[in-house]
């Protein structure tokens, strides 16, 4: 069977949503494909708390921290579903790190303050400093599950139409647009078409779109009893050294105890979207266990659960945005982009729109120098 849509969206994580409740919200008639069930954990967008917050250390990504931190307030407004627990959010570790995140928060009229270790020690018992500690309070976290959710059911409430388990075999470039064949033998004909199918981008996009190497990596996540249930949870927390740790309140994922979530950013083992395994490795447990009783004695070394999700990696880390002929690369965000996905959605639409102004270092020009066909 032969059906024809305005817009199709492959993914339906966190970017692909996103952009669905973007385009219906400019009356674009909007076809939505995701592979598997609602609420899945196969892909980068499942579990209850991602970090959001304004402090980078590139005045880029600070700025549009801001506009993010809008549009989740009118998704949660449009939904009538809250998603953002704003506890705050820290940064340390090198002197020059902490330093220019605190300029750039500076420069972009974010309210912050600089402790010294010992201060922050002070205000956050049960957790260890070193160096300069950053701390603002536009940050917390948001539930990324319910963020699907949410922009799936505003999205709906317009006009789009979602299929799952609607699994894309190969993608058709047409002379007016694209033609979307299905792994159960449906085609879709499309005038345009966003891939913001995470790690699988690559794979659906060969020979269309030439993209740079995309490095896809399992990430393992592990939630820690708090000694101490009942005291103010603590702010999200970014720790600039080795792996790159961040911990955050887990949210529904932690529990009636709201388990602290501990993870190492860069230190994930390369796989591919459909390869991935879930086992957690001893080493990488042994590494976030020795990191908690280091600098997190505020809670019980012993994970109470673990997990794992996807990460997709350009070589730069910014993230990947643009038109190619009828189709739309829509980010793979190397493991930072979840705080930003409204907005996401919002550039995504506006390249399908012809208006969006897309940052120059998301552009496939800025990753691959001799892309051609976009615009």
């Amino acid at each position: 069977m032969e059906t024809r849509a305005e817009l199709v969206v492959i993914g339906g994580g966190l970017m692909g949503t996103a952009t669905a409740w973007a385009a219906s919200r400019r009356g674009l008639s909007v076809l939505l494909l995701e592979q598997f069930a609602p609420g899945h954990a196969l892909g980068s967008s499942h579990g209850s708390s991602r970090i959001v917050r304004r402090g980078y250390e590139d005045p880029l990504y600070t700025q549009l921290t801001g506009r993010s931190f809008e549009l989740w307030r009118e998704l949660e407004s449009d939904s009538g579903t809250s998603l953002l627990r704003m506890l705050g959010s820290v940064d340390f570790g090198t002197r020059q790190y902490a330093g220019s995140v605190a300029a750039q928060l500076a420069a972009a009229g974010v309210e912050h303050e600089v402790l010294r270790p010992d201060e922050a020690e002070l205000r956050w018992p049960g957790m260890r400093f070193e160096g300069p500690v950053v701390h603002h309070a536009q940050g917390g976290t948001v539930d990324a599950a319910s963020a699907v959710t949410a922009f799936t059911g505003a999205a709906v409430r317009r006009g789009a139409v979602v299929r799952y388990g609607a699994a894309v075999a190969a993608l058709e470039a047409t002379k007016d647009g694209a033609r979307v064949h299905l792994a159960d033998g449906d085609t879709v004909l499309a005038d345009h078409v966003v891939v913001a199918a995470g790690g699988w981008t690559a794979g659906l996009l060969a020979g269309y779109v030439e993209l740079p190497p995309l490095t896809v990596t399992q990430q393992d996540t592990f939630h820690f009893p708090r000694l101490d249930p009942a005291a103010p949870a603590w702010p999200s927390v970014l720790h600039e050294q080795g792996a790159g740790i961040y911990h955050l309140a887990g949210g529904r994922d932690g529990g009636p105890a709201d388990d602290r979530k501990v993870g190492e950013h860069y230190a994930g083992r390369e796989t591919t979207a459909a390869g991935r395994d879930g086992v957690i490795t001893a080493e990488s447990r042994a590494r976030v266990v020795a990191y908690v009783k280091r600098w997190l004695p505020g809670l019980d070394p012993t994970p109470r659960t673990e997990t794992s999700c996807l990460f997709t990696f350009t070589p730069s880390e910014d993230f990947l945005l643009d038109r190619a002929g009828p189709f739309v690369v829509c980010s793979p965000c190397s493991g930072h982009g979840a705080k930003f996905a409204p907005l996401i959605g919002e550039l995504a639409t506006g390249l399908v729109t012809g208006d969006a102004t897309v940052p120059e270092p998301f552009r496939l020009t800025a990753h691959v120098p001799r892309a051609s066909g976009t615009h």
